[in-house]
């Protein structure tokens, strides 16, 4: 009897042994995981700077004429006379071409003759008028009949210089579009005239960039596929924004005489010029629902601060508000930090020395 309770006490005290053995584990195991999550998040930084801010705009430019027009005539008629030399050049006042003015040179050469009779008519009146033999009345409406019939002959006359189609400023004539002897009428194309000594440029950009395009300025111009480089100087910016697409059309005097009017043209518009601001790698931005954040390193501790971000390029971003210069911001192991979480800094890095995707980790 007494050999069997020795044995029941040597399994009690077996069992107890191995919980307890059991228990001690667990509680290693349990204290495992909380001690892995006491130890810092290795992260790289950059110390924030001022950099000069670069942000090329790209917009699509119209190359136009210095001036051009179409050329119509003033009045109706038959045309006597044209001559229009297609895509040569041609000097201010050339005639162009003419149309009928038959009938007006007739009302002139009628208005002439009255005119003549009238003024005699003048001449007598004013003999018996200084004789005392005639009205001052009938002398004032002798004279004027003749001032009457004077400007007969000068409103004709106008209706004649109108049927002469000139060269208002000198340029290159374009193609003909009528033939000698066509009726014609105001709303008539006969050719086309413009300048293309000197070629402006017209290009649209949102008014965002509004308070970038200054009278005077240059602009970089790509000309045609070869990729040409070339400048503008803005000579003048549309007062008001359109409503519909919310541009500002800008007019540009282009450099060089050989570009063909009608051509695209890129035009490349530096935004950044002149700013410097903080710039930081996309990946180290963490975007959220109301708010764009950065982690920085405080007392060994990461700090969450929302801030405001700027111009976006393939690589950097620019943060206008919420750093200060000198501020240590992660850029590497972004998404394995935690608010007040500890952090250890391996290496400050230069914002040049990153690669466009340095943190295959961060969150985009």
């Amino acid at each position: 009897m007494r050999n069997a309770a020795n044995f029941f006490t040597y399994c009690f005290l077996l069992a107890c042994s191995v919980m307890l053995f059991s228990c001690s584990g667990k509680s290693k195991q349990a204290d495992k995981p909380k001690g892995k999550q006491d130890q810092p998040t290795i992260v790289d930084v950059i110390i924030a700077e001022r950099e000069p801010v670069s942000d090329v705009v790209e917009a699509n430019g119209t190359v136009i004429p210095t001036e051009f027009l179409e050329i119509h005539p003033e009045v109706s008629g038959r045309l006597t006379y044209l001559s229009i030399a297609e895509g040569r050049p041609v000097a201010q006042g050339t005639v162009l071409a003419r149309i009928n003015d038959a009938d007006l040179r007739a009302q002139v050469a009628k208005s002439k003759v009255q005119l003549d009779l009238a003024e005699k008519t003048v001449s007598r009146y004013k003999i018996l008028l200084d004789a005392g033999g005639l009205n001052q009345s009938d002398y004032d409406l002798a004279v004027n009949q003749v001032n009457g019939y004077r400007a007969d002959i000068a409103y004709t006359q106008a209706l004649i210089d109108k049927t002469i189609i000139r060269a208002p400023f000198p340029g290159i004539i374009g193609l003909r579009q009528v033939s000698p002897g066509a009726y014609v009428t105001p709303a008539t194309v006969l050719a086309t005239l413009q300048q293309t000594a000197q070629v402006k440029m017209d290009f649209t950009l949102p008014d965002f960039y509004s308070e970038l395009i200054k009278i005077g300025d240059l602009v970089d111009v790509e000309l045609g596929t070869a990729g040409t480089k070339s400048h503008a100087r803005i000579i003048a910016v549309e007062p008001g924004a359109n409503t519909d697409t919310r541009n500002i059309k800008v007019r540009t005097l282009l450099n060089g005489n050989n570009i063909t009017p009608g051509g695209f043209v890129k035009v490349l518009v530096n935004a950044g010029k002149g700013r410097s601001s903080i710039q930081v790698p996309t990946n180290a931005v963490i975007p959220d629902d109301r708010n764009n954040q950065v982690i920085v390193v405080k007392d060994g501790k990461a700090n969450f601060v929302n801030v405001k971000t700027g111009i976006r390029q393939t690589n950097m971003v620019e943060v206008t508000d919420g750093l200060a210069v000198g501020d240590s911001i992660v850029v590497t192991g972004v998404l394995f930090a935690r608010p007040k979480s500890k952090l250890k800094v391996r290496s400050v890095k230069k914002l040049h020395e990153l690669a466009p995707a340095a943190d295959s980790t961060s969150k985009h």
